[in-house]
């Protein structure tokens, strides 16, 4: 332990000062970030497959997609005519700010409103590594059970957005909408709580009414 505790804060301490310039970027561009986080299947990408669909002819959006391997999901995201920029970690299991700053290199924020950042897939290791993000939003699937935010309180504490996607299946699953919303709610007593399912479009409006809301802010 006295090896890794400093090589840890030594990490995040670096990560945390080119988050600095990060947030920095975004706010001279009046772009709104968002830093995207869910475990694996709980729904991101089709979420963004929706959101760029819908909003298309509202607002300007673009997203940076990490995963493990394969640009599978930057495709499906480039499919709805978004700007999408892959990095795959190789094995890591976050997105840092220095791959951040490397993405950026191949996008014009002049030309943005919004750019998500899908995080790789887990509820741990993402929301300790901060991207200069205005908000960070976290998925949790209606399978994944209602005491998530209770076992993985780090990143519900520190989430504006929780979107409880799948309702679809809430007849099929035992999963508690109210005991989850409690949960994040005694971590976080701010946290905006939007049941949804990507999948019919059920409980989506709104998500984009606070999406649209946010970037006005960013633009005040």
């Amino acid at each position: 332990m006295s090896v890794t505790i400093p090589v840890i804060r030594n990490i995040l301490e670096a990560n945390d000062r080119l988050a600095g310039q990060l947030r920095n970027t975004y706010a001279e561009n009046n772009v709104l970030a968002l830093n995207l986080m869910s475990s694996p299947g709980a729904g991101k990408t089709a979420l963004l497959e929706r959101t760029l669909t819908d909003l298309r002819d509202e607002l300007r959006m673009a997203v940076i997609e990490g995963d493990l391997q394969t640009d599978n999901d930057a495709q499906r995201v480039a499919a709805t005519g978004a700007q999408a920029i892959q990095i795959n970690t190789e094995g890591g299991c976050h997105l840092d700010s220095s791959m951040i700053l490397e993405a950026l290199k191949q996008m014009d924020l002049t030309a943005l409103d919004v750019l998500f950042i899908e995080n790789v897939g887990n509820l741990v290791c993402p929301a300790e590594f901060d991207l200069g993000e205005k908000a960070k939003v976290t998925l949790l699937s209606v399978t994944e059970g209602d005491d998530k935010p209770e076992k993985y309180p780090m990143m519900f504490a520190q989430s504006k957005v929780l979107l409880l996607n799948k309702i679809d299946l809430l007849p099929y699953v035992d999963f508690d909408v109210d005991r989850a919303t409690r949960f994040a709610r005694a971590l976080n007593p701010e946290i905006a709580v939007f049941p949804v399912s990507c999948r019919t479009g059920e409980g989506l409006e709104p998500w984009y009414a606070w999406l649209k809301e946010a970037v006005r802010a960013e633009r005040r």
